[in-house]
């Protein structure tokens, strides 16, 4: 059994997540590494697993070894949801940071057996009360949904290319999420706001319960019906591969969030100071090496560390 970080609940509740697994070639000014582990479904689960015991659902090609499934594995992650298709190999993507870190071009990509990807839930898998969708087409988003016979917590994540090419399913998605995480970006791109705040209301009035804009460095804004909170990002100063840093911080909030069985106001800002400082983690080496490593005193350290810095006392 993986370690995880205490919590205040009996027993955590299971957690689905579903999203890509990738190999990635990552540049940055730091350096360079090829076929790390990555995708979505990757960093979300390595990040929940810290806290919930994790679910995966996502596919993989006949170049993914049983090292990579061991490393999973290790972090007490059931992989049974996990699709091998043996026709072509790993989706993979290559991307280069500039200095800063404020700019990424993506130099290559190839869907491979991930274009024909389908997240059919195993059985054991139906009765989870926490989903995680990752940010894959919104119709694959809402094919997991549509398998689901309870009524789960759901958080969902997107990116601006199903913005772009694909509003109105993600529009008709998001109005039966829970919660809804979104970069300022994007944010901006699907509401034409460029004040988060603005844009925040506006988002949960397409239907959201919750929202939270994530803001990089500059931490993530909650939108709940019981308030707002703004929570500063914790303070790096090791920044080597941003890459999955959002996935990370996804798959601790709802992590989280399912170990202690709770979603009111309170819990959400809790899981959210857990989930900046997994984030945190997960940037300061390439790929998942370092949110694998950390482990659950690290982690829980670096929440009473910034606990105190938003602390008013």
């Amino acid at each position: 059994m993986a370690d995880r970080i205490p919590s205040d609940a009996p027993s955590p509740a299971p957690l689905l997540v579903v999203g890509s697994v990738a190999f990635d070639n990552v540049i940055t000014p730091f350096g360079q590494k090829e076929r790390i582990l990555g995708g979505a479904a990757s960093y979300c689960s390595l990040a929940a697993s810290y806290f919930a015991q994790v679910r995966m659902v996502g596919v993989i090609g006949n170049d993914f070894g049983d090292e990579h499934l061991e490393r999973l594995r290790s972090r007490g992650i059931d992989l049974e949801g996990v699709q091998l298709d043996e026709s072509g190999p790993t989706f993979f993507w290559k991307g280069k940071y500039h200095e800063n870190f404020n700019r990424r071009d993506t130099l290559d990509i190839q869907l491979n057996v991930f274009e024909n990807f389908r997240p059919d839930l195993p059985e054991s898998y139906l009765d989870s009360e926490y989903v995680l969708l990752g940010n894959i087409h919104p119709a694959l988003q809402m094919h997991v949904l549509d398998q689901m016979p309870g009524d789960p917590f759901v958080l969902a994540d997107t990116i601006d290319l199903w913005i772009e090419v694909e509003r109105k399913a993600l529009l008709d998605l998001i109005k039966k999420v829970s919660l809804f995480v979104i970069n300022d970006s994007e944010a901006e791109e699907l509401t034409g706001e460029k004040n988060v705040i603005l844009a925040g209301r506006k988002l949960r009035q397409m239907g959201p319960e919750t929202v939270i804009v994530k803001k990089g460095e500059h931490g993530a804004v909650l939108f709940h019906e019981d308030g707002l909170f703004a929570l500063p990002a914790y303070p790096v100063t090791d920044l080597r591969d941003p890459t999955g840093a959002g996935d990370s911080f996804a798959g601790a909030l709802i992590g989280r969030l399912a170990s202690r069985r709770r979603t009111d106001f309170a819990a959400i800002k809790e899981a959210m100071i857990h989930a900046t400082c997994v984030a945190s983690l997960t940037v300061e080496e390439f790929g998942c090496d370092r949110l694998e490593s950390a482990g659950v005193e690290t982690i829980a350290e670096r929440a009473e560390s910034l606990l105190r810095l938003i602390s008013p006392e």
